[in-house]
């Protein structure tokens, strides 16, 4: 990244206390330090523990893990706290912008009103996209999914910017990051239109991030596109609460594609692509087709019965979080929002939206929900919103990765100027055959 004042963070440093292993079959003990962060659980540093007693761990989903040290995000599943660079969500989505809080997580300080300008401005310059690259929609069906379209887009990117694919070089790194932030929302406008048959919209240099994305979806060459204040600030708010979330599944593959030194559109290409399953970008699309599954509002109760069943499949889609135990900070400003969308668009007639409502209703009083702390999330109340404002489903998950390519971006630069960095290579416990012999075909039974 271009040179810029140190954020003023303190690093993750050894404590004096430590935690003792005892390898009870060989008497060995190996004494591991504990790591202090400044922030949350205090971390045991467990990277000798193959070369003191020759074991690893074992680790599904990494959820027991630290797999890097950072400096961006902050999150407190317990209490629903998620912090930008030490920032509460909450204060910046409701005084900040997009533009903004792009650069406090890229650089890890607010910006000054001089950076601010020069950064929007540096953003907005690379707004277009290649010519060549607008042909390169034409390859795909009509009735592609747009984050097939996405991947392939993305991961096509380094074919056109070559000038910004070497991660040694500091400048192009910053180029590279500016050109998928600022591309991003030009590309996925692109794949809605492609998908709608229109012609595609290009980006002005006078709108900002959030109102040039709307235009560049919904505006038709034959008439002239109002920007509503509501339904921008709305935008801008869901690019905010999706910048970042800590090392999450598409942050992780992100960081582990970026670990073998590939060029970062082929990075955030992976984190596109992660991002993609329904359990984890997807969620709010997954919100949507369980209410049309629910179809009437009648049928709430014998949903909510089933969601009680253990021994049944179904699950009511937008509700809890795998890291949050209580509320999602991100879902009590998704609420205030939705209502002024919903209030700004006249829409509260829509079947759909008042069965969503209904629901959120009935789950909030119900004890079952409020004991097992089940809230709707962040993805119940974004997937309401971007039904109102046109956006079919399978626009959802591209939504979010406008937003989160931020913090993709963010996490990629900081693993590439860490020190400590490896090429990630996870271990297993394999539980195949033993070591055996060949046998010739004629010889097997």
């Amino acid at each position: 990244m271009a040179a810029q004042a140190e954020p003023k963070t303190v690093p993750a440093a050894a404590s004096r206390e430590s935690v003792t292993l005892h390898d009870n079959s060989t008497g060995k003990q190996l004494d591991l330090p504990l790591l202090s962060p400044t922030l949350g659980n205090k971390v045991v540093d467990i990277r000798k523990l193959h070369s003191g007693l020759d074991y690893f761990t074992f680790d599904p989903g990494y959820t027991a893990t630290g797999s890097c040290e950072s400096k961006i995000t902050f999150i407190d599943g317990d209490k629903g706290v998620l912090l930008y660079r030490g920032y509460p969500i909450e204060e910046l989505a409701e005084h900040s912008d997009f533009m903004e809080t792009a650069y406090l997580l890229l650089y890890g300080e607010l910006p000054t009103a001089k950076q601010r300008v020069d950064f929007v401005g540096a953003i907005t310059r690379h707004t277009m996209v290649h010519e060549q690259l607008t042909t390169f929609y034409r390859g795909f069906r009509r009735d592609a999914h747009p984050m097939a379209v996405m991947c392939g887009v993305v991961g096509a990117l380094s074919a056109f910017y070559h000038d910004s694919t070497d991660i040694s070089d500091p400048q192009q790194r910053l180029i590279a990051s500016y050109r998928l932030i600022a591309k991003m929302p030009t590309m996925a406008a692109m794949a809605f239109k492609y998908s709608l048959g229109q012609p595609f919209v290009f980006p002005q240099n006078r709108l900002s991030y959030a109102e040039n994305f709307l235009r560049m979806a919904f505006a038709v060459p034959a008439e002239e596109y109002k920007i509503s204040p509501v339904l921008a600030k709305a935008m801008d708010r869901i690019f905010i609460l999706h910048a970042d979330h800590e090392q999450n599944a598409s942050t992780s593959t992100v960081r582990l594609a970026g670990s073998s030194g590939a060029n970062p559109f082929a990075c955030i290409a992976a984190g596109i692509a992660s991002l993609w399953g329904p359990a984890h970008g997807g969620a709010n699309e997954a919100v949507l087709k369980m209410l049309h599954e629910i179809g009437d509002k009648k049928r709430i109760p014998e949903f909510i019965k089933r969601a009680k069943d253990k021994d049944d499949p179904f699950r009511l889609m937008g509700f809890g979080h795998r890291v949050y135990k209580n509320y999602d900070p991100r879902a009590k400003v998704m609420q205030r929002t939705c209502r002024e969308v919903l209030d700004e668009l006249g829409v509260h007639d829509d079947p759909i939206l008042a069965l969503a409502m209904e629901l959120e209703r009935i789950a909030l009083s119900d004890d079952y929900f409020i004991e097992r702390k089940l809230y709707p999330n962040v993805d119940f109340y974004s997937g309401i919103i971007l039904k109102a404002m046109g956006f079919p489903t399978a626009m959802f998950t591209v939504l979010f990765a406008i937003a989160r390519t931020v913090g993709w971006v963010a996490q990629w630069n900081e693993m590439i100027e860490d020190p400590d960095q490896k090429i990630g290579r996870p271990r297993q416990l394999y539980t195949g055959a033993p070591q055996r012999a060949y046998v010739p075909v004629d010889k097997r039974k």
